[in-house]
């Protein structure tokens, strides 16, 4: 409670310091103190939700205690029950909260989920998989954008990549990069087996103005063709869709979502650069082996990271060993349990690594 009750303090600072005109005529200093007072006021709120849990939670012990009727004392213990369950969600996001802000935080993210072993199951848990992170995008108030998806005949998707920005979205998906296998019984599968299946997610940071990749034209290959699949009278029809190869990297993307085949162009530019980006940053972080083993996962495709159990409706993240009878609620986009956890542990391996 120490270091809340130091940022409190810090809050109260820093709301004086953006009221002084010294700082309203330095552009540079406001928009560093708004940031850090948006992040600090996201803390001061969840310490006021815990704190009166905490406060009612007592109260209704104390009614507990002199209660002599069942039928008010069973609604005392539902209420109680609730609020320990509230809680311990107030603690967790207070704990997340107090990870420090990372510049990256808010980096726009591309999100790439692909279909592996299982085939046509597994195609069908890529579309669970993207409507789950665009649930989880509605809850956090952030924007999606599709920037290319392969329809599978059967249903999903056998590739799905979306474009995601808004607060903290790099910083609470960052660890969701890796293989993810679901078991559970195919709606094709006539005697009852529960099958495995698995995908894979690979999280792409966007370059930003300042970062922005250069690319030389010379080095492109664009190969143009007519959009297949479901998506409307268009389809078919024009030479829409774009491919786009690097040669240098070897590097290929397309887009086809759009039916201009200047607004595919600049969709699939983007997600060149992206992963252009990916692969620089893989390298470095090759080298940097210390630093690659403090992190929660490599952020490789073929790392196992998560099982989705759908008999036993469970959840469990392998890294943290963390495993939660909520499977249901979790592909309905209640996220915020796991990543918060994983943005916590990391942080904590970092301060066991620093020490």
């Amino acid at each position: 409670m120490k270091k809340v009750n130091q940022l409190l303090e810090r809050f109260r600072e820093v709301e004086d310091l953006l009221g002084q005109p010294e700082t309203l005529s330095d552009q540079k200093r406001y928009k560093e103190l708004t940031q850090e007072h948006s992040y600090l006021s996201n803390i001061k709120e969840a310490h006021e939700k815990l704190e009166s849990s905490k406060k009612q939670l007592e109260e209704n012990k104390a009614l507990l205690s002199d209660e002599s009727d069942p039928e008010f004392t069973a609604v005392i213990k539902e209420d109680v029950a609730k609020l320990e369950e509230q809680i311990e969600i107030f603690t967790r996001e207070l704990e997340s909260l107090l990870v420090p802000p990372d510049p990256k935080d808010h980096a726009n993210i591309i999100l790439e989920i692909r279909a592996g072993t299982g085939g046509d199951e597994a195609a069908i848990f890529v579309g669970d998989c993207a409507r789950m992170y665009r649930l989880y995008a509605d809850q956090m108030g952030w924007k999606t954008e599709l920037l290319s998806a392969s329809d599978s005949e059967i249903g999903g998707y056998k590739e799905y990549i979306m474009a995601m920005q808004g607060q903290n979205v790099y910083r609470f998906l960052r660890f969701e990069a890796g293989t993810h296998r679901v078991q559970r019984v195919p709606a094709t599968e006539t005697q009852g087996r529960v099958h495995t299946s698995a995908i894979t997610v690979a999280v792409l940071m966007e370059p930003d103005e300042e970062e922005d990749v250069q690319i030389d034209e010379s080095d492109l290959k664009i190969d143009t063709y007519r959009a297949s699949g479901a998506g409307g009278q268009h389809v078919n029809t024009t030479d829409s869709a774009v491919r786009i190869t690097h040669v240098p990297t070897g590097v290929v993307v397309y887009s086809q979502e759009e039916r201009s085949q200047h607004k595919n162009k600049a969709k699939a530019m983007r997600l060149l650069k992206a992963k252009i980006v990916a692969e620089q940053q893989r390298k470095a972080q090759a080298e940097r082996s210390s630093e690659r083993a403090s992190q929660i996962g490599s952020g490789d495709r073929s790392e196992r990271i998560r099982t989705y159990n759908y008999s036993q409706n469970r959840v469990t993240d392998h890294r943290i060993n963390l495993t939660l009878y909520k499977l249901e609620q979790i592909m309905q986009g209640e996220l915020g349990e796991i990543t918060e956890a994983l943005v916590a542990e990391n942080y904590a391996r970092q301060l066991a690594d620093d020490n």
